[in-house]
């Protein structure tokens, strides 16, 4: 078999812990119970809270989601729903950008705080969602040690995380080797 056949595409884990949620409404009524959410970084890649029973319009849920997401995710999907005895209710949708938890300025598998605004099916505000989450870089390794590492594939034995920036000189072991700055124009 081909070394590249035993390769493949890493992706990124990210951890969602789902806190909690405020001034839910269905239909311009305080939600009851039966609130649940869905996380989603991709159309076929999504994953659920278990149903808050107790909370009404202030669930608590506190519940840990684990997804692949695809290296070109640039938004994952928090939905917020209620069953009804007519079926499931969207109540209202955010959408966490990645930047915001894959930032230039933290530290790999930083765990981040957030709170979003949720908006109904028509666009308007219906409650905030709080969550925490982090990204987790690809470590696990498919591929034999001899086969390199290009950005972006887990195909080595020990990953590096790819350095940003542009690249300068042409020695191959240059220490410093790489320009990072932000452009100004006048």
């Amino acid at each position: 078999m081909d070394k590249q056949q035993h390769c493949h595409k890493a992706s990124r884990t990210v951890e969602v812990t789902v806190l909690s949620a405020e001034n839910l409404r269905l239909d311009r009524k305080s939600v009851k119970k039966n609130t649940y959410v869905v996380v989603r970084a991709d159309p076929l890649n999504s994953r659920s809270t278990t149903a808050d029973f107790e909370g009404g319009s202030s669930p608590s849920w506190n519940e840990k989601l684990t997804l692949d997401m695809p290296f070109q995710t640039r938004f994952i999907s928090l939905e917020v729903k209620c069953r009804t005895g007519s079926g499931d209710r969207v109540i209202g949708t955010a959408s966490l950008p990645v930047s915001d938890i894959l930032g230039d300025y933290s530290p790999e598998s930083h765990l981040h705080f957030l709170s979003y605004r949720l908006r109904d099916a028509r666009g308007e505000r219906n409650g905030i969602i709080n969550v925490s989450a982090r990204v987790k870089m690809p470590v696990e390794s498919v591929c034999p040690s001899t086969t390199k590492n290009p950005v972006g594939y887990g195909c080595s034995s020990s990953w590096q995380q790819p350095t940003l920036g542009v690249p300068v000189g042409h020695r191959k072991n240059y220490y410093g080797g790489v320009v990072t700055g932000v452009p100004v124009w006048s």
